[in-house]
């Protein structure tokens, strides 16, 4: 059987990440590795947590960088309770995205990217893979009653993860595609949800990292450990072979003491693996 390094070394292939309650801190771990390794997609896609992620990283944000931007974040980054749809109006959000993003458009993008998100109005999940960057990335992080919903693209936007909880609509055509699935369920998904369920469909390898810690607003220091174990244990499952188009890992990661805030790989890493060419 084939390694998971193996497979993602044979032909180009594509990333999907799905929505999580705070899962952009893992995510952004698998993703250093996989920028470590100089194993690079050549297209990308997510929900919410795994849009914010691929959509940042595709936008020429490195991992490393990203990674420090999580690492410092504190609640007060974006916690602006305001009158609406909503706990919080999300414009502390969205203005930490706009000064992180190095570009302003999909179009932009180093590889393409597509943000699922859901439409209120609509009533169905749409994917957005043109137009401008921050506020889509902004409409698929919109968790319902947390944040207000976001007007953009002619429609009443919120969390992908709604009705696209793999973020993965996006990459219906894809032919390989990595999916990195969160585990975890949001406190509003019940145990037996259909969409907690680990999606199968032929050219999709499935990467699991068990048990990782749990993240949330208040609880942003179990983020910070999720991102070092996701980490080490995607560098530990590309050396694990492939079962039933899945890799599962569990792997331990020390303990970050409180003055510890940097990524957990050196940001000249970033470097050392290019990017494919972008072609839609």
């Amino acid at each position: 059987m084939a390694t998971l390094r193996d497979w993602l070394r044979e032909e180009p292939f594509a990333l999907g990440m799905s929505s999580g309650f705070f899962g952009f801190f893992a995510h952004c771990g698998v993703l250093g590795a996989l920028e470590q390794e100089g194993l690079l997609p050549v297209r990308v896609a997510g929900s919410s947590a795994g849009a914010l992620v691929t959509g940042a990283w595709a936008s020429g944000v490195s991992t490393p960088d990203l990674a420090n931007e999580l690492l410092e974040l504190r609640r007060a980054d974006f916690w602006d309770p305001g009158f609406g749809a909503g706990l919080l109006r999300g414009r502390l959000f969205r203005e930490r995205l706009e000064a992180l993003l190095p570009v302003r458009d999909l179009s932009e993008c180093r590889v393409p990217a597509a943000v699922s998100v859901y439409d209120l109005v609509r009533r169905r999940v749409r994917v957005l893979d043109e137009g401008p960057i921050a506020p889509a990335l902004h409409a698929s992080c919109a968790v319902p009653f947390m944040f207000h919903p976001v007007l953009h693209a002619g429609g009443v936007l919120v969390d992908g993860g709604v009705s696209d909880r793999p973020g993965l609509a996006g990459l219906a055509d894809a032919p390989r595609v990595l999916f990195h699935h969160l585990e975890s369920r949001s406190p509003w998904r019940r145990v037996d949800s259909e969409a907690l369920r680990v999606p199968r469909r032929g050219g999709l390898v499935t990467l699991v990292v068990e048990d990782l810690p749990r993240s949330g607003p208040f609880r942003l220091d179990a983020g910070r450990r999720a991102l070092e174990v996701a980490h080490e244990a995607t560098h530990a499952a590309l050396d694990q072979e492939i079962r039933a188009d899945e890799v599962r890992v569990r792997r331990r990661a020390r303990r970050s003491t409180g003055a510890e805030r940097a990524a957990p790989w050196p940001s000249s890493t970033a470097s050392e693996g290019r990017p494919p060419k972008r072609s839609r």
